[in-house]
C-alpha cells in the first residue's frame, strides 16, 4: 500500500511537471503574443506604454469568403480571336484574400445612396448616381428598365449596373466606412478592456437604447491599426485576384500538390451546361449563346434570363462565389496594359498607373491607340456576352467613367494574419 501510495505521488510529480514545462515552451503567436518579449523579456503593457494586447480575430466582413492563395496559370486558355495578343499565359503566386461571394446589387448600392444623400453634398449625390440610361438603345425597347432596373423591389437583387470604375471605387470607400463604424463601438470598448455594449430594446425603452449607442460612439476614441480592431479597407479586386478566384483550381486538387485538370471556366469542363446530376443539361451561367439568343426558348427557356438575374441564381464555383462568369462582367483594380501579363509582378499580380509603359509611350494623339491611364479592366462575361468572354483569362478595358449595362462590380479585401476555421 505504500509502494502503491507513492507511486501515486510520483506520477503526480511528473504530470505537474510536464504541464509546467509545456506551458513555459508555449510558442507565441500573433495573436497570443504572450504577456512578455521574447527577445527583451521586458513586460508588455507596463509603464513604459508599449500595448500588445491578447487579440481575439475579428470575424470576416459581411458576405465576405474566405480564398486560400497558392499558385496558378494567369492567362486565357481560349483561343486569342481577337488577336490582342494581351492575355498569354503565366504562372504567378496570389496571398490569401477575401472576395464578396456575390456582386453588389441594386439594394446595396440604394443604402450606399441613402446613406450618401444624408451625409454629402449634392454635388457627390449626383455623381453617386449609377446611369440608368445605359439600358437606353434607339433601336431597342428597354425603356422601362432605364426608370425600373435599379429602383423596383423586384430588381432588388440583381446586379447594380450603369456604374463606372470611379463610383464602384467610391462604393468601396463607403462600405469600409459603414461596416468599420457597425464594428467600432464594441471594437473600442474590447481595445479599452471593457464589455461589448450592445443594444436591448427588450429590456429598455427604444429611445434610451438609441441614445445610449449616440453617447458610446461619440465616446469611444479613435482606433488604432494596432488594436487589431481597424478593419482593412474594401476594394475592387486586382485582375489577378478576380481571375484566381474565379478559375478556383482548389476544385481540381488531390494529393500533394497535383491537379487533375485546367479549367477554362469557372467549372470543369468544356460546356456551359452541367455534366451530369438531376439538373444535367441546365446552363451553369446565363449569356448570350448566338444571335439575337439570349436565353432560349420560353417553357424550356434554359438560362433562365433575358438580361441580367438575380444573384445566386446560379452555382457557385468551388471558392463559393456567385456569378464569376455571366450574369455583369465586373470591374477590376488595374490600369489596363496590353503586355501586363509580361510586365507585372509573378507575386501578387497588379498593374497600376504612372509606372512602367506609361501611356506617353503610345500614340493617342494620332489616334493610333487607346492606351491610357483612364483605361480600367473588366473580366467576367455578362449576360450579352457569347461563352468566349465568360473564360475568367480573358480580359477587356474600358475608360474608368464609363458605364455600360453589362458591367458592375464586387469588392474584395486583404486576409491579416493566418486563417483558421
Amino acid at each position: 500500500m505504500q509502494k502503491m501510495g507513492i507511486r501515486s505521488i510520483a506520477l503526480v510529480l511528473i504530470v505537474l511537471l510536464a504541464a509546467t514545462s509545456c506551458s513555459k515552451n508555449k510558442k507565441p503567436t500573433s495573436l497570443k503574443p504572450g504577456k512578455t518579449s521574447s527577445k527583451t523579456g521586458l513586460a508588455y503593457n507596463g509603464k513604459d506604454g508599449f500595448e500588445v494586447k491578447q487579440y481575439k480575430a475579428l470575424p470576416a466582413g459581411p458576405d465576405l469568403v474566405y480564398i486560400e492563395g497558392g499558385r496558378f496559370t494567369m492567362g486565357s486558355l481560349e483561343e486569342d480571336v481577337m488577336s490582342r495578343r494581351d492575355n498569354p499565359k503565366r504562372t504567378v503566386s496570389i496571398q490569401s484574400f477575401y472576395m464578396d461571394q456575390t456582386e453588389v446589387a441594386n439594394v446595396h448600392y440604394l443604402e450606399y445612396l441613402n446613406a450618401v444623400q444624408r451625409d454629402s453634398s449634392e454635388e457627390f449625390y449626383n455623381k453617386a448616381l449609377p446611369d440608368t440610361n445605359v439600358w437606353f438603345n434607339e433601336l431597342s425597347f428597354n425603356d422601362s428598365y432605364v426608370t425600373m432596373y435599379l429602383r423596383h423591389p423586384g430588381f432588388r437583387l440583381y446586379p447594380v449596373v450603369g456604374v463606372s470604375w470611379v463610383q464602384a471605387n467610391d462604393y468601396c470607400e463607403w462600405r469600409t466606412a459603414a461596416v468599420s463604424q457597425a464594428n467600432n463601438t464594441a471594437g473600442a470598448a474590447a481595445a479599452a478592456g471593457g464589455k461589448k455594449r450592445g443594444l436591448s430594446f427588450g429590456k429598455k425603452k427604444k429611445e434610451a437604447a438609441q441614445a445610449e449607442a449616440v453617447a458610446t460612439t461619440q465616446a469611444a476614441p479613435q482606433l488604432r491599426i494596432e488594436s487589431g480592431y481597424v478593419m482593412p479597407p474594401y476594394r475592387l479586386p486586382t485582375e489577378a485576384e478576380f481571375e484566381y478566384a474565379a478559375i478556383a483550381m482548389i476544385g481540381t486538387q488531390y494529393s500533394d500538390e497535383n491537379q487533375s485538370n485546367s479549367r477554362i471556366y469557372p467549372w470543369d469542363g468544356s460546356t456551359m451546361r452541367q455534366p451530369r446530376g438531376r439538373k444535367q443539361g441546365t446552363m451553369l451561367a446565363n449569356f448570350k449563346r448566338g444571335p439575337g439568343d439570349y436565353a432560349g426558348i420560353a417553357g424550356k427557356s434554359n438560362d433562365g434570363a433575358i438580361i441580367t438575374q438575380e444573384i445566386r441564381s446560379y452555382p457557385a464555383n468551388d471558392n463559393g462565389l456567385y456569378d464569376m462568369a455571366g450574369n455583369v462582367s465586373e470591374w477590376v483594380y488595374d490600369v489596363y496594359r496590353p503586355l501586363s501579363n509580361n510586365d507585372v509582378n509573378d507575386l501578387n499580380s497588379f498593374r497600376r498607373d504612372g509606372y512602367q509603359d506609361e501611356a506617353k509611350s503610345y500614340d493617342t494623339k494620332n489616334n493610333n491607340s487607346l492606351v491610357t491611364d483612364n483605361l480600367r479592366v473588366y473580366k467576367g462575361g455578362s449576360w450579352a456576352d457569347v461563352a468566349y468572354w465568360l473564360s475568367p483569362g480573358t480580359r477587356r478595358y474600358m475608360d474608368q467613367d464609363s458605364a455600360t449595362a453589362m458591367v458592375g462590380f464586387r469588392c474584395a479585401m486583404i486576409a491579416t494574419g493566418s486563417h483558421k476555421e
